[in-house]
């Protein structure tokens, strides 16, 4: 079998549960097909590069696929009828890469530097200094 990385935009007026089930389906559907979903991934609403049917943001998923051909194909077929699908795109791939994607680390290293600006500035405002004991 070959490997694949698989992202779609969903409608941005949907739920991020809408997507989940979505995702879901799409699993469920790789899985009949003799295939199997070896990582998923929502990368939340985000702004579009360019408007698609009307609309500035979408819903985003990539998911890393381990199946055969037909399987992609009908999975294709299936995403084009689906109305809550605005784009998707599958690309074979060498390896599939376990770690998370770019998108998801720069939002992890986002929130770690948010984190620790927001423990100093409470430490600032909580009296000792420098570990001095009142």
């Amino acid at each position: 079998m070959a490997f694949y990385e698989h992202v779609f935009i969903a409608r941005p007026e949907i739920s991020p549960q809408q997507v989940d089930a979505l995702v879901e389906d799409i699993t469920k559907t790789v899985k009949e097909l003799g295939g199997q979903v070896s990582k998923t991934e929502y990368w939340g609403l985000r702004n579009l590069t360019y408007r698609i049917r009307k609309n500035r943001k979408g819903h985003y998923a990539l998911l890393n696929l381990d199946c055969p051909a037909q399987a992609v194909h009908e999975l294709e077929r299936r995403l084009k009828i689906n109305e809550d699908v605005m784009r998707f795109k599958t690309i074979r791939v060498e390896a599939l890469d376990e770690e998370p994607s770019p998108i998801l680390a720069r939002r992890d290293r986002e929130e770690r530097r948010r984190a620790r600006r927001e423990g100093r500035d409470g430490d600032d405002l909580g009296g000792d200094f420098m570990g001095e004991e009142e």
